[in-house]
């Protein structure tokens, strides 16, 4: 029997009439041993039966008695105190009182009474320490088992019974760090197939399911809790049969740290963790050149601008592993920067770096950045992005992205320094939306001075590098943590359409891209990064709601609320109009876009500030939507001026 089968009689009381019976049966035994003991002195007492069944029967009748009368069968024995041993003691001694009185009182026994007083007293002296003791060591001996009992289920509780995924190097090796855990008890391994092999590896059995009836029979056969992936990437290609079928089966998912966790060679237990829906859509680990970055940056001062954000502190925190000469993080959110700092403070006591509180639409702040730290390398994060929040403060979304990149830039030219990189993403090509717009402007301006600095026009030394991909998994605002929130309330989880698709990247992934693209680039060139397959957001909500432990539509509901203003079914990585040539690095790819005048671009970047700041929404809406043409809204009341565009264009036609 499992020992959780145990529970129930363990939270009962001992029935009162069963502890008197096993006492009976122990005063018994204690009294034939006594007798036995004392026969040695005198064959005799067992010349006739009688006097031994007399004993016995007599032995029985005054123990009920004695027991009885003292209330040593009404005590918890797991709860015994002092007062019940003493309560137990009096008992025994009445039980020798009236062994005593029948001695001189029965005729069966006068056997006994032609013993010596020195044998009748040690007859009742070994009778009685033989019960007592017996009784006390029973006692004693069943605290002792529930407790162990106890114990052991409140030990099975807290420790977690795993089967560890696949039997590879890096399996056998966990098994190996988790030999000691005290929060992990390793069962085996687990194996796809319907193999029938007693095959055991590191002392412990391989086993194999074919299917979620499979599974559910190992799990209640060894009593597995949990399933343990040693590698995110085993997760993934598991996550449509194991993990599916693990979940289905009530069992927990977690995965491993990666062995720069493990401590002293033990896995601590917020190493392990449950698998997350981020392990799920990640990808295999980006090979960058590590030497290339490092050679490139070492020594540098770097600017990170959003350095406070999801992708900027990602940055910072990749940057600090690279030698740099000096970190300068600039943002306009104050508690954030403060909690990036004390981070820093204690993961890289030896990084010199520099917290500054700032804003990119105010040219003068940034003047003072650039003029007293001369940063080599500037990394643009800082940008508004949530899509609906801009649509409703346009004027904003200008400033910061358009306006707030043309100054840094600018800055960058100013001061000589040698590379610039902005942060771009995918709902700048064709863009749908006021936030897409801006970023797209953004990219425009900034290859514009690039392309000005290439043919004469402007001086300066400064490389101009755009990165564009789509969303990150876990970012602030983001759509993940959105779900995890609303799962963590019991629901409903919130989905704007059935259709609506998604490319998603990991943080770290995309910051790597970012710092590989910035040591190819040769200057103007837009990267875009291979985001994979795109995601249905209903899907990434049904998963997610499957490895809470939940059951999708009926603990959790999905509630679809329709497209909000300037959301689109299907991002997209490149426009219509544009195509890529290839690089060296697999992930990464050079968009041909339309270029533009630095002229041109200046202008318009100009008037857009001035209508921002003016708040002339109208005239800067229709401006924006003349300068890139393939912007077209979606569900916004900005659509508007696209049939107005339209009809002009009609009539030009005519």
């Amino acid at each position: 029997m499992k020992l959780e089968g145990l529970k129930p009689f363990l939270v009962r009381y001992l029935n009162s009439w069963v502890i008197l019976c096993i006492d009976l049966t122990v005063s018994f035994i204690a009294s034939a041993l006594a007798l036995a003991m004392i026969s040695l002195l005198d064959k005799s007492l067992f010349a006739s039966v009688s006097l031994p069944v007399v004993w016995l029967g007599g032995s029985v009748v005054v123990s009920a008695l004695s027991f009885y009368l003292m209330h040593t069968y009404r005590s918890v024995i797991r709860h015994t105190t002092l007062r019940e041993v003493g309560r137990l003691f009096a008992a025994v001694l009445s039980k020798e009182a009236l062994m005593l009185v029948l001695m001189f009182t029965l005729p069966w026994l006068a056997g006994l009474r032609m013993l010596s007083a020195l044998e009748i007293t040690l007859l009742l002296v070994l009778d009685a320490t033989l019960t007592a003791t017996a009784l006390l060591v029973l006692r004693v001996a069943m605290v002792l088992v529930y407790d162990r009992i106890k114990g052991n289920i409140r030990r099975r509780q807290n420790t977690l019974r795993v089967l560890v995924y696949g039997v590879g190097d890096k399996s056998v090796a966990l098994v190996h760090r988790l030999a000691q855990s005290p929060h992990y008890d390793i069962v085996g391994f687990i194996e796809p197939g319907s193999e029938a092999n007693n095959n055991t590896i590191a002392g412990r059995p391989v086993y194999y399911y074919d299917g979620l009836s499979g599974l559910k029979a190992l799990r209640g056969r060894y009593d597995i809790s949990a399933i343990l992936f040693a590698k995110e990437e085993d997760g993934r290609s598991e996550q449509e049969r194991l993990v599916k079928h693990a979940v289905d089966s009530g069992m927990k998912v977690l995965i491993a740290p990666p062995i720069d966790e493990v401590i002293d060679g033990r896995v601590m237990k917020n190493g392990v963790r449950e698998i997350k829906i981020e392990d799920l859509l990640g990808r295999d680990e980006i090979k960058i050149s590590l030497d290339e970055i490092r050679a490139d940056f070492k020594g540098k001062t770097i600017l990170v601008t959003g350095a406070a954000g999801s992708i900027g502190s990602e940055l910072c925190r990749q940057l600090a592993g690279f030698g740099i000469g000096k970190l300068v993080m600039f943002d306009n959110a104050e508690t954030p920067m403060h909690n990036v700092r004390l981070e820093f403070e204690e993961r890289y006591p030896d990084l010199d770096f520099v917290p500054v509180i700032g804003d990119v639409r105010i040219p003068a702040r940034l003047d003072f950045v650039f003029r007293k730290y001369h940063p080599h390398v500037v990394f643009h994060a800082a940008a508004y992005k949530h899509v609906p929040l801009m649509e409703e403060n346009p004027c904003e979304a200008v400033l910061v992205n358009v306006a707030g990149s043309r100054n840094v830039a600018d800055k960058c030219l100013e001061y000589g320094a040698e590379k610039m990189v902005m942060i771009s993403t995918d709902k700048a090509v064709n863009p749908t939306n006021i936030m897409g717009c801006t970023k797209r402007l953004a990219e425009i301006y900034v290859q514009s001075l690039g392309l000005a600095l290439a043919s004469g026009e402007r001086k300066g030394k400064t490389r101009f590098v755009t990165t564009r991909f789509g969303n990150v998994l876990g970012s602030n605002g983001s759509v993940i943590p959105r779900f995890r929130e609303q799962i963590a309330k019991g629901g409903p989880v919130t989905v704007t359409h059935p259709e609506i698709t998604r490319f998603f990247m990991t943080i770290p992934e995309a910051c790597r891209l970012v710092m590989e693209a910035a040591t190819m680039t040769t200057g103007n060139q837009i990267f875009v990064f291979d985001m994979g397959e795109s995601v249905k957001i209903a899907a990434l909500a049904k998963r997610m709601i499957e490895l809470a432990g939940f059951v999708p539509d009926k603990d959790i509901r999905i509630e679809y609320t329709g497209l909000r203003p300037g959301e689109k079914l299907y991002e997209e990585v490149l426009s219509n109009t544009e195509n890529t040539i290839p690089t060296d690095h697999d992930r990464i790819r050079i968009a041909k876009v339309r270029e533009y005048s630095h002229a041109d671009a200046s202008g318009t970047v100009d008037t857009l500030e001035e209508l921002s700041r003016a708040v002339e929404i109208p005239s800067m809406v229709r401006l924006m939507k003349r300068v890139v043409p393939e912007f077209k809204s979606k569900n916004s009341v900005y659509e508007k001026y696209d049939h107005e565009l339209d009809e002009v264009a009609e009539s030009v036609a005519d």
